[in-house]
């Protein structure tokens, strides 16, 4: 929502969701000498130092760190709503630009969805991915995301269902719009369907109203009613935060 050509807008969203920088590595001291080559225990200190003598700075945060491992497990089984995952890294590492010397451990949960429409796959009439849908407070279904992982044995049984369903306008609330600049996703061309059907989805994070990134598909719900599935089943997030476990 920040990113936009209008100086005007991005003043006004300025305000209304500002943006925070969150410190979890130095590369360099106050006097421009490099700290790559150190080991993460000396760059965190380092770092620390930097942050104290900066003092209150609004919008200015450090990422928290543990060498416990219970405590980082903790942190991913608490219901934090800014808690994207654990990010694991060695005390002794060096910095490695360019490679990924971490492992990054999500937080993934569940919601179970109502398909409010689908899209075929590029270039084929089998259907590739399914538009997701949750109820908000005012009883109306918005889109929330979509999960395309569908296996092809399934996709032409699940063609001839989702076809017969097809009936405007799938979704009452927010509706998908146009293509995303971070997506090739064709966002404009879907199916509308009939709120018949509910699926258990797995997703990683919640950015606003909608999954992040797309979502695994779990299983279908022929016992749960459609009306069911709300906004209730997702946590408010709130800023994201990345939590350090380091390792000895």
């Amino acid at each position: 929502m920040r990113i936009h050509p209008a100086e005007s807008r991005i003043k006004k969203l300025a305000v209304e969701t500002p943006a925070a920088l969150i410190l979890f590595d130095m590369l360099l001291d106050a006097k421009g000498k490099s700290l790559i080559d150190l080991p993460l225990t000396k760059r965190r200190a380092a770092l620390e130092i930097f942050y104290m003598a900066a003092g209150k700075v609004e919008g200015l945060k450090l990422s928290p760190y543990t060498l416990d491992r219970e405590k980082a497990q903790a942190w991913l089984e608490e219901r934090q709503a800014s808690l994207d995952g654990v990010v694991a890294k060695r005390v002794d590492g060096p910095y490695l630009p360019g490679e990924r010397a971490m492992l990054k451990v999500k937080r993934l949960r569940t919601a179970d969805c109502v398909v409010g429409g689908f899209r075929y796959a590029s270039g084929s009439r089998k259907v590739g991915s399914l538009l997701l849908g949750l109820y908000n407070d005012e009883g109306k279904l918005d889109h929330v995301g979509f999960t395309s992982t569908i296996s092809n044995a399934e996709r032409p049984a699940l063609t001839n269902k989702l076809e017969a369903l097809v009936e405007p306008p799938g979704f009452t609330g927010k509706a998908p719009g146009g293509p995303s600049r971070w997506s090739a996703e064709r966002s404009g061309e879907w199916e509308p369907i009939k709120p018949k059907l509910v699926v258990e989805v797995r997703y990683d994070h919640v950015t606003g109203d909608r999954f992040r990134h797309g979502t695994k598909l779990i299983r279908f719900r022929p016992d749960k009613a459609p009306r069911r599935c709300t906004f209730e089943q997702l946590t408010p997030q709130t800023l994201p935060t990345n939590f350090n476990l380091l390792l000895k």
